[in-house]
């Protein structure tokens, strides 16, 4: 698990960052064209909203027209992999997540590029706690209700996903693990149809990025049990944390990254990265993104690095206890 002093060093390490002296941003430069920076999901998710504030804050800085090109495919791997090899000339950058570079590299049998290798990373941008909510109509409102219910009920509660390997679906395992309850997985091709057999009762309860449960939960449609993370969110500040209901080392928390071509050359590196960081220390920003649940967390390059290698040995040790594969 990735833990709550790294966590915390991270946020130290962040605020410092506006008193470092940053020398990139004037030293290198970037050809005369626009910068794509690639969504590797859908238009109109988490991973999709919080590039595009970004963008907006990054293109600045950095004087050129930021553009979010969608390009998604295999849970972010095929979007992550077209900026592994786009030219190396700091024009193609990646707002990948979790799945694509620490949770698909252990159970996909054939990954088209190798992190440590083709990838360069530049910061981390947002940590977003995975919510748990279930239909209304079961007869629960904390985590231990919850549980007890399912260890009453062994192999007759469902917990749905975005799909095999996903976030969702190894938040669901872990707290199986933990529990030793006997929940049962249904993977879904997205979380809009998982949400919806949730809301109708096909399936009982469900881990998510807070964007996809929250106007659920606001209208009454999924009732809200607990949320990954170190503290309560404001905006639903009457849901406890996981570690408050009692199941600390159940911590399921998504998160999205920067990142390049690793051929992309060092001072180009050092000035998309410093851009970033600024942009995240945005106040504006800042605001824009806990309105979603997310938290603007900008870390060096060093810091992400091993911020990635600690996420992949994690969920690669839940994915292979859980048996998942992602095709």
């Amino acid at each position: 698990m990735f833990s709550r002093r790294n966590l915390a060093a991270l946020g130290a390490a962040a605020a410092v960052l506006p008193a470092l002296h940053r020398p990139a941003l004037a030293q290198a430069s970037l050809p005369e064209t626009p910068i794509r920076l690639i969504v590797p999901f859908p238009p109109g998710g988490p991973n999709d909203l919080i590039a595009r504030l970004l963008a907006q804050k990054i293109g600045p800085l950095i004087k050129r027209n930021v553009v979010i090109e969608n390009r998604s495919g295999a849970g972010g791997v095929v979007g992550t992999d077209a900026a592994a090899k786009a030219a190396p000339d700091g024009t193609t950058m990646v707002l990948t997540s979790a799945g694509a570079i620490a949770i698909s590299p252990t159970l996909m049998p054939a990954m088209p590029f190798d992190v440590a290798r083709d990838l360069a990373p530049l910061t981390l941008v947002a940590l977003m706690p995975e919510l748990l909510a279930v239909n209304p109509k079961l007869p629960v409102k904390t985590l231990a209700e919850l549980i007890a219910y399912a260890k009453a009920r062994p192999g007759e509660v469902n917990f749905a996903s975005s799909g095999n390997g996903s976030m969702p679906h190894l938040a669901g395992e872990s707290l199986r693990f933990a529990t030793g309850v006997e929940i049962i997985h249904i993977p879904y091709r997205g979380a809009a149809p998982a949400v919806t057999d949730l809301m109708a009762g096909q399936v009982q309860m469900m881990f998510a990025d807070m964007p996809a449960l929250l106007s659920q939960v606001q209208a009454g449609a999924l009732r809200p049990i607990a949320l990954a993370g170190d503290a309560r969110s404001p905006l639903l500040p009457e849901v406890p944390t996981l570690a408050e209901a009692g199941q600390p080392t159940v911590a399921p928390v998504n998160w999205y990254g920067l990142v390049v071509s690793a051929k992309t050359p060092a001072p180009i590196q050092a000035l998309l990265q410093e851009a970033a960081a600024q942009a995240l220390r945005d106040p504006e920003l800042v605001a824009a993104y806990a309105g979603q649940g997310a938290k603007a967390s900008p870390s060096s390059a060093e810091e992400f690095r091993r911020f990635i290698a600690e996420e992949t040995r994690r969920w690669g040790e839940i994915g292979k206890r859980a048996g998942a594969k992602i095709d």
